[in-house]
């Protein structure tokens, strides 16, 4: 039986301290819900925001983007990317070793600078939110990873364009355009005009608008070992 397809698209940008802001699109790309979710940064915010989405999608088949690390480091980075000679190389004594390999990719192509992902632990207060959210909502239907200052970068050229209403940004603009804009990814990426950077650490992988870039060496996006 073939899979359905979805039908609403969902943007989640993480933060704590306004809420959380979402944005819902249909198939068409048009803003049918979008809002921002109280709370203290716990598993009770986690799952608001879950039956708020829930009722919003009507039972309808829905994927979510998250602006979030799907986990922390269970151990430090054991590569880096070598730029000038374009291959890996081990990491180095006095390298920090964070970060995963999707952030290692859109750093080496200029696509983002990326909070690199901490070792378990050392998380931040809104990673922590982002890892609880890829639990909570992994039964409403596929949830990747998003990065929303990847995806403007992505987008130049593009095509791709979204109806949005402008009346919940408010709270904070930077915040709702980044959950609309994740949504309009998420959407790109499941109609099949995105594509995945790293994963091969196993560690998530980041949704993307578009193709890879030109520069992307074949390397780069692979994972040693």
């Amino acid at each position: 039986m073939k899979e359905e397809a979805p039908e609403y698209f969902v943007g989640i940008d993480v933060q704590v301290r306004r809420g959380l802001p979402y944005c819902i699109l249909n198939d068409r790309a048009e803003m049918t819900a979008s809002g921002w979710v109280q709370g203290d940064g716990d598993e009770r915010q986690a799952k608001r925001i879950r039956d708020v989405i829930a009722e919003a999608a009507h039972g309808r088949h829905i994927a979510i983007g998250i602006d979030a690390p799907r986990m922390p480091l269970p151990d430090v980075r054991k590569w880096n990317w070598d730029g000038s000679k374009k291959r890996w190389r081990p990491r180095r004594p006095h390298e920090k070793g964070l970060g995963r390999h999707c952030e290692v990719v859109l750093k080496a192509l200029n696509m983002a600078n990326p909070q690199w992902t901490p070792l378990i632990g050392n998380s931040k207060e809104w990673m922590v939110l982002g890892y609880t959210l890829y639990g909570v909502l992994g039964d409403l239907g596929d949830v990747y990873e998003v990065f929303p200052s990847a995806s403007y970068g992505a987008l130049r050229g593009n095509t791709a364009s979204a109806k949005v209403n402008f009346s919940p940004f408010f709270p904070g603009p930077k915040d709702m355009l980044d959950a609309s804009v994740g949504a309009l990814t998420v959407r790109e990426y499941v109609q099949n005009r995105g594509w995945a950077a790293g994963g091969g650490d196993s560690l998530g992988a980041i949704i993307l608008p578009g193709t890879p870039p030109a520069s992307s060496h074949p390397e780069l996006l692979k994972w040693p070992g």
